[in-house]
C-alpha cells in the first residue's frame, strides 16, 4: 500500500523525478510545467484556480497500450468497459468511446451520462451492490448489454422486472473470490467480509437459481477484488479461483460463456510505473486464455488517473511555533483522497525557477475548516509566495468526481488538453448556483415579517 502511505522517509522523489516518470509532463525553462505541451500557467491565467486539467492524448495512449498488451497475449477480443465512477466527465467518456471503449456504470445517473456521451446501451455493463427495482427497470428498458448481479435477492428482483418488460435479460453473477487485494481497506472489495458479490461457497447454488428464473439468461461470472492494486499477485490468485469455478459450473451443465475480470489495476503515485499491463495481461492469458470465454474488463484509474492534475495557487505561507504550512486555494472538497485515504500525491511547483530551488519540509494544506484538509505533511518544497502555482499530480481519477461544495466552496473549473490545444470543459461554478436548488418555505418568510 505504498501508494497510500507514500515513500519511506528520505526517499521522497523530487520534482524532476516525478516529472521524468510522467511522459506527458515536462518542465520548460520559460513556460514552466507543461502537460502535453500546453503551459499549465496559461490555463491557470485564463480559468483561475483551483482547476482540473486532463490530457486527452495521455488517455488515448494508455488505452491503446492496454489494448496492445491484451492483443500481444492473444486476448485482443477482450472488451474494455471504462469504469465511469473514476471520472465521469462527458468529454472523458466521449474520448474513450471514440477509442472503442464501453462503459461500466453503477447508477442510473452514470448510465444516463454514458448514453449522453454516445456509448451504445449494448456496450454498457451495469454493476453495483445496491441496485433498486427502479435501477433494474431502467437498465432493462435501455437494453444494456449486461447486468452484473450481486445477490440471490437481486436475481428475484431482476426476474420480476424482466417478466414485466417481456424481454429476456443477459446477466453474469458477480463472485466474491475471497482474495486479499493487498490494497487500502476502504477499497478492498473481494474479501469474504466485504459487501460485494456472491459468497464463494454459494456461487454454484445461486447460478442454478438464476438459470431457473423466468426472463433471465445467465451467461457467466464477474469479479472485482479491489481498487489500486499494485502487484499482480492478487489477480493471479483471483483468476485461478475463477477458472476453477468456471470448470465446476460447466461440469454441472451450466453455460458459462463470459467472464468480467473487473478493474483495479493500480498506478504509481510516486516515481514508479505501477503494475505492468503486459504482466497483468500475461496472468489473464495464463489462467483464462484457454477457457473459450468472452473476456471483459473494467479499468478506470489506470486509464485516467495519471492524465490529470489539480492546479492550485498558494494563498500564503504560514509559520507557527510548531511548523510551517503552505496554504493552497484547493482543498479537501476538491480532492478528498488525502483526507479520506491518507493518499499520497506528488506536488510540483509550476514555475521552472521554483521547481529547481532547494526544498524544506512544509505541510501543504487547504483553507477548509477541518484539520483533515491536508494534502501532505513534511513535504519538501521550495519557498513559495502568494499566487505561486503548484500542480497536484495523478488527480485524473477519483478527483473531480468526488468533489463537494463543503464550506460553500464552488466546484472547480476543468480543462482538456489535446496536444498543443486546450479547451475549458467545465466552467467554475457560480456562487449563486450553490443555493439555486434551495427554497425557503413561505411560512418562514411570513414569520420573519410578523416579528418585524
Amino acid at each position: 500500500m505504498a501508494d497510500f502511505s507514500g515513500p519511506a522517509a528520505g526517499a521522497e522523489p523530487d520534482a524532476a523525478a516525478l516529472i521524468a516518470a510522467r511522459p506527458h509532463l515536462s518542465m520548460d525553462p520559460v513556460q514552466g510545467l507543461t502537460l502535453e505541451g500546453v503551459a499549465l500557467a496559461d490555463i491557470a491565467a485564463e480559468l483561475g484556480t483551483p482547476a482540473w486539467v486532463y490530457g486527452a492524448g495521455t488517455i488515448r495512449a494508455r488505452f491503446r497500450q492496454l489494448r496492445a498488451a491484451l492483443a500481444e497475449v492473444g486476448l485482443g477480443d477482450t472488451q474494455i468497459h471504462y469504469a465511469v465512477k473514476a471520472n465521469d466527465h462527458l468529454a472523458i467518456l466521449a474520448l474513450l468511446a471514440a477509442e472503442g471503449a464501453g462503459a461500466d456504470v453503477v447508477s442510473g445517473g452514470e448510465l444516463a451520462r454514458a448514453r449522453h456521451a454516445g456509448i451504445a446501451a449494448s456496450h454498457i455493463v451495469y454493476s453495483g451492490v445496491g441496485k433498486s427495482a427502479q435501477d433494474l427497470r431502467l437498465a432493462v428498458s435501455e437494453g444494456v448489454g449486461q447486468i452484473n448481479v450481486e445477490s440471490r435477492e437481486e436475481l428475484a428482483m431482476l426476474s420480476a422486472v424482466a417478466e414485466a418488460a417481456g424481454r429476456p435479460v443477459d446477466l453474469v453473477l458477480r463472485v466474491n473470490p475471497d482474495v486479499d487485494a493487498e490494497t487500502h481497506a476502504k477499497i478492498t472489495t473481494g474479501l469474504a467480509e466485504n459487501k460485494f458479490g456472491i459468497a464463494w461457497e454459494e456461487v454454484e447454488s445461486v447460478y442454478a437459481y438464476a438459470a431457473s428464473l423466468p426472463g433471465l439468461n445467465p451467461l457467466g461470472l464477474a469479479m472485482h477484488i479491489g481498487s489500486q492494486i499494485v502487484s499482480v499477485g492478487p489477480f493471479d490468485a483471483a483468476f485461478a479461483r475463477m477458472a476453477d469455478m468456471i470448470s465446476r459450473l460447466r461440469a454441472a451443465g451450466h453455460t458459462v460463456a463470459r467472464l468480467d475480470c473487473g478493474g483495479g489495476i493500480g498506478i504509481s503515485y510516486e516515481a514508479g510505473q505501477g503494475i505492468s499491463v503486459a504482466e497483468y495481461a500475461g496472468v489473464m492469458a495464463r489462467h483464462l486464455g484457454g477457457l473459450d470465454l468472452h473476456l471483459m474488463m473494467e479499468p478506470g484509474r489506470w486509464l485516467v488517473g495519471p492524465a490529470g492534475v489539480l492546479l492550485s495557487a498558494v494563498v500564503l505561507a504560514k509559520k507557527t511555533g510548531n511548523g510551517s504550512f503552505l496554504v493552497l486555494d484547493a482543498a479537501m472538497n476538491d480532492l478528498v483522497r488525502p483526507a479520506m485515504y491518507d493518499a499520497w500525491h506528488g506536488i510540483v511547483p509550476v514555475a521552472a525557477a521554483d521547481a529547481g530551488a532547494p526544498g524544506a519540509p512544509v505541510d501543504v494544506v487547504g483553507p477548509v475548516c477541518e484539520t483533515g484538509d491536508t494534502f501532505a505533511r513534511g513535504r519538501l518544497l521550495p519557498p513559495l509566495g502568494p499566487d505561486a502555482l503548484v500542480a497536484i499530480l495523478d488527480a485524473g481519477a477519483y478527483g473531480a468526481v468526488m468533489s463537494s461544495t463543503y464550506n460553500a466552496r464552488p466546484l472547480a473549473a476543468a480543462a482538456l488538453v489535446d496536444g498543443s490545444r486546450w479547451a475549458a470543459i467545465t466552467p467554475r461554478q457560480e456562487i449563486a448556483a450553490l443555493w439555486a436548488r434551495e427554497t425557503v418555505p413561505a411560512w418562514l418568510a411570513t414569520a420573519d415579517e410578523s416579528e418585524a
